[in-house]
This record gives C-alpha cells, structure tokens and sequence, in this order.
C-alpha cells in the first residue's frame, strides 16, 4: 500500500515555446493530485508521482510556459482542498458530472474509459440483479463508481467503500470482496496485470452512462477562476493537435484512451 507523501513536487518551468497557448497572469499553476490510482497516478518507493494523469498535468504546464507545482491530496478531501486554495485545478481522473459541477468548473474531457466490475476467477458470478444478490462490492468511496452501484443494484449488495483503490484491491485478494467496480483501464493496467491480480479477471459489460460517469474525466478549478478553464482547454486541444498527448498515450495504453 503506497502512502501519500506530503511533500509538494514541482515540475521544471518550461519555457514558451512559438506553439503554446500564452499563460497570461498564472505563471505558476498548482495541480491536486491523487498519486493513489495507477496507471493514472502512483507514487514511487522514491516519493516521484509517475502516471498519465502525472504526464498530462505537465505536458500542460508546459503547453502554457507555467511552472506546474503537483499537491498530492487524499481523494475524499480534494474537492474541498480546491475550494480552500490548496491548489489551483485538479487533474485526478475526476469524472464530470452535474452534481460536481454544482461545486467546481470543469474542462472538456481529457480522457474517457467505462466501468467494469473485477471478479475471482472460477467464482460464476454474473452480472444481474439476482446475479449479484448479496455480494460483497468493492468501490472507491464519494466516485462515479460509488454512484453507479449505489444507484443501479443497492438493494441487491452490500458495498464496501475506500478511501483508495489500492484498499480494495487488498480487500479483494484477502477475500473480502467478491466484485470490484472501478474503471476498466485503472483495473486493467493497475491490477489485473500485477502479480497481485493474477487470479481476478473482467466480467459483464462496460458501463458508461452519462448519469452516472458524466462526460469524461476532466481537470476541476474553482469556478471564478473561468480563464484558467478557457487557457487548459485550449491546452487540451494543443497537445492533442500536436502529437504530445498521443506520446503520453502510447507510454500506458495501447489504444486512444480519450474516447470516442
């Protein structure tokens, strides 16, 4: 179980180059992070955050000529971190939905994957109603994913919430759970293919219901904070435009993980 340092890890300032979007009066951005949900986020045994989430944040500071400062923050807490200033933008694979955009401001997505639950190989569950009738459900707690099984099978499991997914994933090894529910890629890269998760494996559909996993996930600022919004779009776009975000894509995925 990797702990969260709390140590602020700065990016080198890169300079303006004739392609990047002009910063305007944020020479300095501060990103939360989670540092908590690989292949999105991790922190090594050497106290670095690594992962797409990690890239991406920096590819965008650069793409404005801004020192990017990345704030690692527990997950329940990083919302409320945001509004108190702690840091300026979120990029945590924080879904966009319209109960957080009653709180916070969101960019256009900069990456979309569905759910899917994780389940014990050899174990016949099935996804349904009466398939999962008092199983035992491993969530992140206060995500989409949380949402979607509280929402959409409540009455059949009982639901174990985290405060990481590192957390269930050792529940579920111990054999405390008997499903996971989490995104599909994060589980995939993140523990299916460790060691660990050997004896797990995907079953049902992919989930992606707008009411529930909204849009895509996107970069949380405060909301009187609307140009920083309108620069990290347009960064968004830029680094899509000019081969840096397929790069950061190609070191994880092998697919376009922004979605369709």
């Amino acid at each position: 179980m990797r702990k969260l340092v709390t140590a602020v890890v700065t990016a080198v300032t890169v300079a303006l180059v004739s392609t990047s979007v002009i910063a305007g009066e944020w020479k300095k951005i501060r990103i939360g992070v989670e540092g908590a949900y690989p292949p999105f986020s991790s922190i090594t045994a050497d106290g670095k955050l690594v992962g797409f989430d990690i890239d991406i944040a920096n590819a965008l500071c650069a793409e404005l000529g801004a020192e990017c400062e990345l704030v690692p923050q527990d997950w329940d807490g990083i919302i409320p971190a945001l509004l108190a200033k702690k840091y300026d933008a979120i990029i945590a694979s924080m879904s966009i939905t319209e109960e957080r955009k009653k709180k916070v401001a969101f960019t256009n997505k900069y990456y979309n994957t569905p759910a899917k639950f994780v389940r014990r190989k050899g174990s016949g569950i099935e996804i349904s109603m009466e398939g999962l009738k008092g199983k035992t459900v491993g969530v992140q707690r206060a995500t989409t994913h949380d949402n979607f099984i509280t929402g959409e099978f409540g009455e059949a499991v009982d639901i174990k919430r985290y405060a990481t997914q590192d957390e269930a994933y050792l529940d579920a090894v111990a054999g405390r759970l008997d499903l996971l529910l989490a995104d599909s890629v994060a589980m995939d890269d993140g523990f299916l293919k460790t060691d660990q998760g050997k004896d797990f494996e995907f079953v049902g559909p992919g989930y992606s219901e707008v009411k529930y996993f909204g849009e895509g996930a996107g970069i949380a600022v405060r909301k009187e904070d609307q140009d920083l919004v309108d620069m990290l779009n347009k960064a968004i776009d830029a680094i899509r435009a000019n081969g840096t975000y397929e790069k950061i894509n190609s070191n994880y995925f092998e697919f376009d993980v922004y979605g369709g």
